[in-house]
């Protein structure tokens, strides 16, 4: 329908036959066109196929509020703001409201008498689906007037009771009326502000400095929690947890690659004008980094290790390859493992740690370091089959290498180690020096933590020995 052929007035709207639907029938009867058609229901969010998304789906069919238990960086916000697609692509309403109406069922007192005084040529506005969306976050600040509302003064002094509905400034809730709402970190909210969001959810009205108004709101509610905090005893009032109809838990990608899927579709890209490779291992590598975390003593466990660890990780690691590739006038960007060590940085502001000396932050984070490359290169190499190239080492061939040494001075080491070339030629890809350097960092660095190459760091370089 273009906006020409839209209805402009209540009888328009009539005589075209539309009726409106509840927000739910509505989300129901697009989430069920969405799966008829094999439509992806929620782009962007990997890993929860078949985990989340089936109770998401049958919480809407269910028409259940959803309340999404997880910590920090499992997409709750960016699954509840895909709920919006969900809705119509438009909407009519009842124009000149305070809040969004239903054109032939208004619930407040100012669209009820526009709709009585000009009946069917009340006139309409259209909304898309993303006005139809409402978001705060908890915080101990909030009031009654910013979610529910406040007797506006103007209207008071304008002449109208205290006791007038008409004197209301409603809040952001009954501003999201035929919508969605998202409260996030619900635990945080006081328990007076719990009790009238209850009252919207259960009973369907609002109680505004003692005076009870009946508007029996049309919205979606969903919310977001902390584990830790929404089963806390005292953090979450026991009706309002209980109104809850669907209590969905998210989780952190369960497949590494999942967790790279992620990387690659949030990290900011490098400038169009180079030539990025980044090679799988080292993708895994910095995945892996993240899920060590997860199950590590020394980081706390209860504020979790968002994937957006693993998102800066990446973006640290692929700036420090690209300086190198300006200063050393590389053709092609490719990370290193000697570029690790630039994601500390990144990594400390994004875990907390339990309770440890002070300065042996970069100890844990390094360990980490270690434990990933360690794996990764387990995964891609037996340690056996390298014999030859140990053995060169223990013969005193020795190597040095850093962050930005340039890719060509790579290219030797392939003539003073035999066998080097052969054991990293299916990590070389289109075998550009940038390519082959990242590749011999690797294996080296594999050799080293398996405890058969010595490393020492000489200036601001590392030297590998046997």
């Amino acid at each position: 329908m273009t906006t020409s052929e839209r209805p402009r007035t209540v009888g328009e709207l009539r005589a075209s036959g539309y009726k409106t639907l509840p927000v739910r029938e509505e989300m129901r009867k697009n989430l069920i066109d969405k799966i008829r058609k094999g439509d992806e229901l929620f782009p962007g969010v990997f890993g929860y196929d078949e985990t989340v998304i089936p109770h998401i789906v049958n919480a809407i069919l269910a028409g259940q509020d959803i309340i999404f238990l997880g910590e920090r960086g499992q997409a709750k916000s960016r699954i509840i703001r895909s709920l919006v697609a969900l809705l119509d692509e438009e909407t009519p309403i009842l124009a000149g409201c305070e809040i969004p109406e239903d054109p032939f069922a208004p619930i407040t007192r100012q669209g009820r008498d526009i709709l009585a005084e000009k009946g069917d040529d009340a006139p309409l506005e259209w909304l898309s689906r993303d006005q139809r969306y409402g978001e705060k976050l908890a915080t101990p600040d909030i009031t009654i007037a910013d979610l529910i509302g406040e007797v506006d003064p103007i209207k008071v002094a304008e002449g109208k009771y205290l006791s007038d509905e008409l004197t209301i400034h409603y809040g952001l809730v009954p501003r999201t009326n035929r919508g969605v709402f998202c409260i996030n970190e619900m635990p945080d909210l006081a328990e007076r502000i719990q009790v009238g969001l209850l009252n919207i959810m259960e009973e369907r009205d609002v109680q505004i400095r003692g005076y009870r108004v009946r508007l029996p709101l049309d919205v979606y509610v969903v919310a977001s929690a902390n584990p830790e905090d929404y089963t806390n005893r005292g953090r979450i009032i026991t009706p309002l947890k209980d109104r809850y109809g669907a209590q969905v838990r998210t989780h952190y990608p369960i497949n590494i690659e999942h967790e790279i899927d992620i990387m690659d579709a949030e990290s900011h890209p490098v400038p169009a004008d180079f030539d990025v490779i980044v090679p799988d291992y080292m993708k895994e590598v910095i995945a892996e980094i993240s899920r060590l975390a997860r199950r590590s003593p020394d980081v706390n466990q209860r504020s979790g290790v968002s994937v957006r660890a693993s998102i800066a990780n990446f973006e640290s690691m692929l700036a420090n390859a690209l300086r190198r590739s300006i200063v050393a006038n590389d053709d092609v960007v490719v990370p290193r493992v000697s570029d690790l060590p630039f994601v500390i940085p990144t990594l400390q502001g994004k875990v907390e740690f339990e309770t440890v000396e002070e300065g042996r932050e970069d100890q844990i984070i390094e360990k980490l370091l270690q434990g990933a490359v360690a794996a990764v290169f387990n995964r891609n190499f037996n340690v056996g089959e390298l014999e030859p190239i140990i053995q060169r080492f223990k013969a005193g061939v020795s190597v040095e290498v850093g962050d930005m040494v340039p890719s060509r001075e790579y290219e030797r080491l392939i003539k003073d180690v035999p066998g080097l070339d052969a054991a990293i030629e299916p990590l070389r890809g289109n075998r550009s020096p940038a390519e082959t350097a990242a590749a011999i960092e690797f294996l080296l660095e594999g050799l080293h933590l398996n405890k058969r190459l010595n490393k020492d760091r000489v200036g601001a370089r590392v030297q590998y020995r046997g």
